[in-house]
């Protein structure tokens, strides 16, 4: 029961689902930390990321309802995913929309970094739920808003996600520039000398992913992992721990960010440490406090504290936040016609989160 305690938060019928032969409807806890203990550390509700009910189900239930409404969520991310399910769920006659070939919007990327693979178990999960509650998913066309309004839905959720933003610096147009998106969706070559603009989540997460070497597949041997932590099983040595293995990083990497803050200080309360520890053992430089002044053949001008200097790097990998996409809201209240409603990233891009973006999706399928 105390090794089950957060999958039983994710899925409190683990137990009915397993017994009853519906292994594949189980949400699986992904081991993110954020919603429970995070949570309890910082004396709030203990909940669970992937599934928002948890301690919360007196104020959060998906009841049936009276009268059946045609939903469309545009959006197959994590936020739309949630109301798709949630409001099919309710009894809604629900349409889910994506431009790509398959659901899991940012999870997609997510689940490829090094320590984050369980991530596509939630999309299994989900995907499963698409099937048990009849949502009709429509993926490989950007639908229009015109479309949408000829289909006589009555709500309409936009749930389309983010873009990178792209900072204003000199250069920026140069062929050593990619953002994380170049990297982690399309798999272009990066050079061995890398400096990364936003050391916030995806900034950690792209130098993490960039660190792992591709002959190693993942999730990562737990021999390599044991000897990167210096963890002995047998418990020969006293706590059982024993001396690391060096680290020999495939890349010199620069994580950077205009903040003078401690880098990594808005990562996760009881997860963050881990990734901090990770760059650092594997050699990452870390600077606050940054200003960014060109880019050039050189590579990255820079100043901090008053000092400037060039890193000599073959890319430079833009971190530097997000923008909601937004195209398909109304410039104007219709007071006819189908109510819009935004979620996720789309209604917040400032910092991408899971945790945020799955419960406004529930919080506002339940409330339809």
């Amino acid at each position: 029961m105390v090794s089950m305690a957060r999958p039983f938060l994710a899925d409190p019928e683990f137990v009915n689902k397993a017994a009853e032969g519906r292994v594949d409807e189980i949400n699986t806890c992904i081991a993110c930390n954020q919603a429970c203990l995070d949570h309890t550390f910082s004396n709030q509700r203990a909940s669970c990321l992937v599934n928002p009910r948890a301690a919360h189900e007196t104020e959060l239930q998906y009841l049936k309802k009276a009268a059946a409404k045609r939903v469309a969520v545009v959006g197959a991310g994590p936020a739309g995913l949630s109301a798709a399910t949630v409001a099919a769920s309710c009894g809604h006659d629900v349409s889910l929309f994506d431009s790509s070939d398959s659901v899991g919007g940012q999870f997609k990327i997510a689940m490829q970094i090094p320590g984050k693979e369980e991530f596509k178990e939630t999309l299994r999960y989900f995907t499963k739920r698409l099937e048990v509650t009849g949502v009709k998913v429509h993926l490989g066309k950007r639908v229009t808003r015109e479309e949408l309004l000829a289909q006589g839905f009555d709500h309409i959720i936009v749930a389309t996600g983010i873009s990178p933003r792209t900072p204003r610096i000199e250069g920026i147009d140069h062929p050593k520039v990619m953002s994380y998106l170049d990297v982690l969706l399309h798999k272009k070559p990066v050079g061995k000398k890398v400096a990364i603009i936003g050391a916030g989540g995806i900034g950690f997460d792209v130098a993490e992913y960039l660190l792992h070497d591709p002959a190693t597949p993942l999730p990562i041997p737990l021999s390599t992992w044991l000897g990167e932590w210096g963890i002995d099983l047998q418990a020969k040595q006293n706590g059982g721990l024993i001396k690391p293995e060096d680290a020999h990083p495939i890349r010199d990497i620069y994580l950077l960010q205009r903040k003078a803050s401690k880098v990594g200080a808005g990562l996760g309360k009881t997860s963050g440490w881990v990734h901090r520890a990770t760059l650092q053992r594997n050699k990452v430089h870390m600077l606050a406090g940054v200003d960014y002044q060109k880019i050039d053949d050189q590579g990255l001008h820079i100043s901090v504290g008053g000092k400037t200097q060039v890193l000599d790097v073959d890319h430079i990998i833009l971190c530097a936040g997000q923008e909601s996409l937004t195209e398909l809201m109304p410039t104007q209240a219709n007071e006819t016609g189908p109510r819009f409603h935004k979620i996720g990233g789309a209604a917040l891009a400032s910092e991408l989160d899971a945790k945020r973006a799955i419960k406004e999706g529930a919080e506002l399928a339940a409330s339809l």
